[in-house]
């Protein structure tokens, strides 16, 4: 089964730089995020990347849906897709290597980014603690926003209308954090559990709660089985 995921996932990798979609990406949300990050910088008097992290994580509202559109979608359409699930490959072979392999493009855009927390580190005293955890909460944001982006892109043969709707969740879950002072009790304590900030901004603090690492595993493999089952049923359609 591993090899399987592997060479999947090691194709779809590729494919993304045999291509335009990752050099865009990458250098979008970098140029954009730069922007953003730097032109207040100077105003914060302080030595921290966390802005960096936020404007980072609202780019992946577009950027995720962005690598994950075509995964399925576009395999649907063409007819590859039919092909490949009637070899002897399983379906969970097929969507874990494609997740893979969007995970790898999202790691090399992580990777990219490193030169902002390295050039703060050479203004002012930087912790690099809260750097990693940082890190690793956009990380596991990415990953969730990923499994959303497959799973759309598993019930549709347009790229448009899977790029849309993943969209749409996204920028609903980040929206719905700007409404949280209009609600109060148990339920604005549940809206703000489900949003995506919440849990990665504890961990943007230099805090890994359990808690918060569950919830973006839990995103993601529901997710994942929801793509799982939709592309189950077209081999037996």
């Amino acid at each position: 089964m591993m090899q399987n995921t592997l060479t999947i996932a090691g194709r779809q990798f590729r494919a993304y730089f045999n291509g335009p979609v990752a050099y865009i990406v990458i250098a979008l949300s970098l140029l954009i995020v730069g922007f953003l990050f730097w032109e207040p910088f100077f105003l914060m008097n302080r030595a921290s990347v966390r802005e960096m992290f936020r404007f980072m994580s609202w780019m992946l509202i577009v950027g995720a849906p962005a690598i994950t559109m075509g995964l399925l979608a576009d395999e649907r359409r063409s007819g590859t897709l039919e092909l490949l699930i009637t070899m002897p490959v399983r379906e969970s072979e097929v969507i874990l290597g494609k997740f893979l392999g969007a995970v790898g493009l999202l790691a090399v855009l992580l990777l990219c980014s490193l030169p902002y927390p390295i050039s703060v580190a050479q203004l002012g005293s930087l912790d690099w603690g809260q750097v990693a955890t940082g890190y690793l909460g956009l990380f596991l944001q990415g990953c969730a926003m990923i499994a959303l982006g497959i799973a759309a892109s598993s019930f549709t043969e347009n790229q448009l209308v899977a790029f849309f709707v993943a969209t749409f969740v996204f920028l609903f879950m980040t929206v719905l954090g700007f409404y949280l002072p209009l609600w109060s009790g148990s339920f604005a304590s549940f809206l703000e559990w489900i949003t995506f900030d919440f849990h990665r901004e504890s961990m943007g603090r230099g805090v890994i709660d359990t808690r918060d690492v569950i919830y973006f595993v839990s995103f993601a493999t529901i997710f994942l089985m929801l793509a799982f089952r939709a592309l189950e049923s077209r081999r037996w359609s």
